[in-house]
Order: structure tokens, then C-alpha cells, then sequence
């Protein structure tokens, strides 16, 4: 399959079908159990940036809004306010993934901070609108209460409130992508668009 010159092409064949509602399974799964052990990451990205790295930045970012609509509706309200979130990280990471930066660790390291400032970018303003400036989760709260209380404006203390969770939460969900992403048998990668990364890997 030759390589497409835009990133942002994307074929609805029954491969990306079958991979859409996968994908949200897995963000959905990794968010209840994050959720159920108070764990202080979200974990509730993988299914996106798995797609993405498979399928593309646009089908990454799919996965990542049908994500928070469907645990919005289900389990947390709170979570539908956040698909702009996910949609940017299956985007970064696409485009990441096309551009062969998914191909060893370094470039995943790479991948994941970008993909976390990405989040914490789109996020921050959210959490200043809808919640004081606050993420929810009480690591990132507790540094938040912190930052307020050295005299920090409010943006500020509510972007470090969103550094600290996402951006090893996208580290550690990036390097698992990678990690699943290599075991993956070549005849399912090959059902997928084509990129470096899926052809560097051995």
C-alpha cells in the first residue's frame, strides 16, 4: 500500500470499524479502572492513541470524542466537556505516529510529552470555565491549592494542576502504545493505513 501524502486521509473500511468501537472500549475500560483504584493518572487515552498510530490523526480523533460522549452519558457527565481534549491528543499522536516518531522509545518520549502539553493546552481553559480552574483529580488539586497559595495567578495554578497528571499519563500511555503496537501480527497492521511505523517495526 503506498503511503499517503495527507495525514489526514482516512478510509471508513471494516478494519476502521471494527477499530473504532475497539478503541473506545479500551479508553472506556482504562478510564472505570482509574476511576474504581483512585489512581492518580487518567489511563483513558490508550484506545485513541492506539487508533490513531493505526488508522490516523482523524480516526484517533474519533475514538477519542465518541469516548468522553459515551462515558459522559454512562458514568461521568463531566467527561463529554472533554472530547476537544481527546480529539487533539488522537490528532497529535497521528500525526506523530505518520510521521514515523513512533518507531523507538525516544521518539514515543517525545510523542508523549507533546501529546500531554497538547491536552493540558485544550484542557486548561476548560477546567478555568467549567470548574474554577480545578482538574478533579486530587494530585493535580493538591498542587493546584499549592501553586494558589504561593501567590500564583489562577491560570498558572490551574495549567500546573493539568501538567502534572497529563503529562506522565500520556507518557506512560504512549510508551504502552508502543509497546502493544509491536506485538500486534503484521496482517493486522497491514489492514490499516499505511506508515513508518508500521513498517519499521520487526
Amino acid at each position: 500500500m503506498m503511503k499517503s501524502n495527507n495525514p489526514f486521509r482516512y478510509h471508513l473500511t471494516t478494519a476502521t470499524l471494527v477499530l473504532i468501537p475497539a478503541g473506545v472500549a479500551i479508553n472506556y475500560i482504562g478510564k472505570l479502572f482509574v476511576s474504581v483504584l483512585k489512581l492518580p493518572l487518567w489511563l483513558d487515552s490508550i484506545g485513541t492513541c492506539l487508533s490513531a498510530c493505526l488508522a490516523g490523526p482523524v480516526v484517533g480523533a474519533i475514538v477519542g470524542v465518541m469516548n468522553n460522549f459515551l462515558y459522559g452519558m454512562t458514568v461521568d457527565p463531566i467527561s463529554t466537556i472533554y472530547a476537544l481534549t481527546n480529539a487533539a491528543l488522537g490528532i497529535t499522536v497521528g500525526l506523530m505516529a505518520y510521521y514515523g516518531r513512533m518507531q523507538k522509545v525516544g521518539g514515543a518520549i517525545v510523542t508523549g510529552l507533546l501529546a500531554g502539553l497538547a491536552a493540558v493546552c485544550v484542557s486548561t481553559p476548560l477546567n478555568l470555565i467549567f470548574w474554577g480552574g480545578t482538574t478533579g483529580n486530587l494530585w493535580g488539586d493538591l498542587v493546584f491549592a499549592w501553586s494558589l497559595a504561593q501567590g500564583s495567578p489562577l491560570w498558572f495554578a490551574s495549567f500546573l494542576d493539568e501538567l502534572v497528571v497529563d503529562l506522565p499519563d500520556k507518557l506512560v500511555v504512549v510508551l504502552l502504545v508502543l509497546s502493544l503496537y509491536k506485538h500486534l501480527p503484521r496482517t493486522l497492521l497491514s489492514l490499516y493505513q499505511s506508515n513508518r511505523v508500521i513498517e519499521s517495526l520487526d
